[in-house]
């Protein structure tokens, strides 16, 4: 079957993940993370991206962001891919390609499916067995939404003010609802969206979507799933938790 076009949609979020070739190492130590998340900076600011949320792992990232037009996250991705590669092939003394083929992403209702996105990114180092809780790891945005720093690149969205009326209240907010978890289902949403390219969201919002491109935008029936009980058994297909790949 052919490959579906990749979907991008200006003044919309996106989730998007870009995982090491294999599954191989993209970062060795500290000055690579940073050199990765000062690179991304660069190139979101330069292709008119807003970076909400991200989270940088051994050998995969996530973003969630929303592009100013169609073309700016295609921009953001090229640049930071052949900065970033350059960079660190020399530094390791290697060559070819770093990347797991193309970035994958997928368009999200950001009312239904933003601060999901957003505790699945910072869940995914306890997820993959790195830290005990979110605020542990220096390499993604929780820092800046519990108020522990200030990372310039974050832009929130708009939703996220609605989690309190100051500082404070939103950042107790967030941090209450990262502890709250993602179930299983939304799991399995997010990666299958992502990985898979479909958008995310529901009935309504697929339909104003599919008026705007005739690509095809989803497997199935689309909308949010319920919450499973936390004792529900693991998402099929999710890697052992020493090497978390998504």
């Amino acid at each position: 079957m052919a490959r579906l076009p990749r979907l991008t949609l200006a003044g919309l979020p996106h989730h998007i993940l870009q995982r090491g070739h294999n599954l191989t190492p993209i970062a060795a130590d500290p000055a690579d993370f940073e050199t990765l998340r000062r690179l991304l900076a660069e190139q979101a600011r330069e292709a008119g991206v807003a970076i909400h949320a991200y989270v940088f792992m051994d050998n995969h990232f996530h973003l969630l962001a929303t592009p100013k037009d169609d073309t700016g996250l295609a921009r953001m991705m090229q640049g930071l891919g052949r900065r970033y590669v350059r960079y660190f092939n020399q530094r390791q003394g290697r060559s070819g390609t770093l990347w797991e083929g193309r970035y994958r992403c997928a368009v999200l209702q950001a009312e239904a499916w933003l601060l999901p996105c957003m505790a699945y990114l910072d869940l995914n180092p306890v997820r993959a067995g790195k830290v005990e809780r979110p605020q542990d790891w220096a390499w993604s945005s929780h820092g800046h939404y519990v108020g522990a720093v200030v990372d310039k690149m974050v832009s929130p969205h708009s939703l996220a003010w609605a989690l309190g009326n100051t500082p404070f209240a939103r950042e107790q907010g967030y941090a209450q609802a990262v502890e709250r978890g993602v179930s299983a289902a939304e799991q399995r949403a997010l990666v299958d969206s992502a990985v898979h390219g479909w958008a995310l969201g529901d009935e309504a919002f697929l339909a104003g979507l599919q008026k705007q491109t005739p690509r095809r935008l989803s497997r199935g029936k689309p909308g949010r799933p319920r919450r499973l009980p936390l004792e529900e058994a693991p998402v099929p297909g999710d890697p052992p938790p020493k090497t978390d790949d998504l």
